[in-house]
């Protein structure tokens, strides 16, 4: 501790047989008190000294930050300066590089570091925690069930798993899956037992689903024989009939709606959640959509009459069982006119005919089907097709009890989220109560007329507006992205020369969705892509328009985990997400939704946030505490936001 400048001398009795000791002991004092003097003069020069440095500092700082901003200005390209001035990386760095300085000149302690999550969490999903189910007492298959419970997150960075390698480009990644990167074993693999599930070639490091694959015509006469069922010639027709988006339920490995790919179908795949084998997992490790989902208990997270066909092939759902309620939830989300496929060794007659309990199964189930007034088209072999009607008058004609009644208005809710199953009837009252042939066929479907936007209370011009930006937007985007990405990674060993811009990203998250506008850009400009429309809870619910535009979407609170395995997004897109969660009173923080995103994200896969300039300076400063490599690009058009690009790193597990 530094003395005080000024000591009094102290006082000492005199006597005079001590007056050659006083002598001495004052000028010893005095020698005492001049060093002292001398000390503290050199201290308070040296504190002077380190001020003026550390104002010196901040001055370059400043200077050096000026600069590079009207360096910025100077060098940016007519292409990009439209929306952004500059997204030059060295000019990047070096703003990062001064703003640590700046930081380390006043003495701050940069924030810790998020640790890495334990080995045994690599496939970990919050929520969907078995064990903690069956203590609190859940059974008979509902230990599987999503249950959010406060604190289910884990605060750490979940790391890939030890031989996980970079999945290979689309579309030869959707075909040729590294075996490290799922939770698979090879037994598993020749025991599955759908047709999907069959049609994999276990290699040495690989999983391959080639269409070369003798198995593959399987699919496509599968495919073919439905589209008969239906009264179509082939599965090319299927756009005509008003079919753009099917569920898959238990979809296998994704092969069926792979296959659909190509005729422009989009068909998203919904599993329960496994802990091994996953079909969730390895359809999005190939590219293609999908995301846990259960029937078991729950309704799913979407609206009344969003999809034009739902798909069932040895799905393991016994649709008997619950009292119906599963047939139920099935025409819930089914549109007026959509149809239902299901393939089971139940439906086929001759085997029932010798299994009473096959045939007393079968018959509840098709009895049931008619109660919902539906149309049973066609029946071959293992597969029957059922018609949902078009008409609200069917349900008044039938037999009175005969079926489950009309839901009404309170307990038909447009927006479930994840509530109980219902033992009603519901979507009747909803005004998109559209048979799927009266609707445009796509593409023209994503384009909705005046009439049609009524109904979301929206006019053409805002669709029109919003249609517009993205487009310019997401030109940008890619126009940031396409050197960041081919200049850190421009051709990796094993891989063919990258084609850009269609192969550069596959599987998008947007987690903040609206009108659909960034999935409609995205279409519009050709990228080989799918999008995840994530619809807040806390926000404004359009999420019906995005479903009915022919996009897929869910329902999603952002302060719970989103329910898919980790690595499973090439690129997360947030905008004005940050603003929505403030004006909630930050329900959870923006460090919980951060670690979810870095959960969901693939090594050296890309975030991109848009947001309130002091929103994305808080979250620049939590990029730092996820090791994400970030940069944060000013918006010409709008100087209240600011624009946060990230890279997630690809970090090894180093062996035990």
């Amino acid at each position: 501790m530094s003395r005080p400048l000024h000591r009094g001398v102290p006082a000492i009795r005199v006597t005079s047989s001590s007056n050659g000791l006083l002598d001495s002991q004052v000028k010893e004092q005095t020698e005492k008190e001049e060093l002292d003097r001398n000390q503290s003069s050199h201290r308070s020069r040296h504190r002077l000294t380190i001020l003026l440095l550390k104002s010196s500092l901040v001055v370059i700082v400043i200077l050096a930050l000026t600069g590079s901003f009207w360096w910025t200005l100077s060098i940016s390209t007519s292409s990009r300066g439209h929306i952004f001035h500059s997204s030059r990386r060295l000019q990047e760095q070096l703003v990062s590089d001064l703003w640590d300085i700046g930081e380390l000149s006043f003495g701050t302690s940069r924030m810790k570091e998020i640790e890495f999550c334990p080995g045994e969490l690599e496939n970990y999903i919050p929520c969907f925690n078995v064990s903690e189910n069956l203590d609190s007492g859940f059974s008979d298959g509902n230990e599987y069930d999503r249950v959010c419970r406060q604190r289910s997150r884990q605060n750490c960075l979940v790391l890939p798993p030890m031989n996980y390698k970079i999945p290979l480009r689309w579309p030869t990644g959707r075909d040729i899956i590294w075996v490290a990167n799922v939770k698979i074993t090879g037994q598993e693999v020749f025991t599955s037992g759908s047709l999907t599930k069959r049609m994999m070639m276990l290699e040495e490091e690989q999983i391959s689903f080639r269409s070369a694959s003798l198995m593959f015509d399987g699919v496509e006469d599968y495919s073919h024989q439905i589209a008969e069922m239906i009264g179509l010639r082939n599965e090319s027709n299927f756009i005509q009939a008003g079919i753009r988006t099917i569920l898959d339920i238990g979809c296998g490995y994704g092969s069926f709606g792979a296959h659909l790919f190509s005729e422009q179908i989009l068909t998203i795949c919904i599993a329960n959640y496994e802990s091994s084998g996953s079909q969730v997992q390895l359809t999005l490790e190939r590219g293609l959509p999908a995301m846990i989902g259960s029937f078991s208990s729950k309704q799913l997270p979407h609206p009344s009459l969003s999809f034009d066909l739902l798909h069932c092939a040895r799905c393991g759902i016994d649709w008997d069982k619950n009292d119906g309620s599963f047939l139920i939830e099935v025409d819930r989300v089914l549109r007026p006119g959509g149809y239902f496929v299901w393939t089971s060794p139940l439906i086929n007659v001759q085997s029932s005919l010798r299994n009473k309990e096959k045939q007393k199964r079968w018959n509840f189930v098709r009895d049931f089907a008619e109660n919902l007034c539906w149309e049973l088209m066609s029946q071959q072999d293992e597969t029957v097709v059922w018609k949902k009607t078009s008409k609200k008058t069917c349900y008044n004609s039938r037999i009175s009890g005969s079926g489950p009644s009309i839901c009404s208005k309170v307990q038909d809710v447009e927006f479930p989220y994840y509530r109980p199953l219902q033992n009603c009837i519901g979507g009747m009252h909803s005004r998109r109560w559209v048979p799927i042939e009266e609707r445009a066929t796509w593409p023209s479907r994503s384009n909705l007329n005046p009439s049609e936007l009524a109904l979301y209370g929206l006019h053409l011009d805002e669709l029109n507006e919003d249609t517009a930006n993205y487009r310019i937007i997401v030109r940008n985007y890619w126009s940031l992205l396409s050197p960041l990405i081919f200049s850190d990674h421009p051709k990796r060993p094993g891989d063919e020369d990258p084609s850009p811009p269609y192969n550069m990203l596959r599987n998008v998250l947007d987690m903040n969705a609206r009108y659909g506008g960034l999935n409609a850009a995205l279409l519009e400009a050709r990228k080989s892509v799918w999008v995840m429309n994530v619809v807040p809870t806390t926000g404004p619910k359009y999420l019906p328009l995005i479903l009915d535009r022919g996009y897929f979407g869910v329902l999603h609170d952002w302060c719970e985990a989103f329910p898919t395995y980790p690595r499973t997004y090439d690129m997360v897109h947030a905008e004005g997400l940050l603003s929505l969660e403030s004006s909630q009173h930050w329900r959870c923080t923006m460090l919980d939704i951060f670690t979810e995103i870095d959960r969901m994200l693939r090594p050296e896969g890309w975030i991109i946030i848009r947001d309130a300039a002091l929103l994305i300076d808080s979250a620049r400063v939590l990029t730092r505490r996820l090791k994400w490599e970030a940069r944060v690009i000013e918006i010409e058009s709008n100087n209240d936001e600011r624009l946060l690009i990230c890279q997630k790193p690809f970090f090894k597990r180093q062996p035990s």
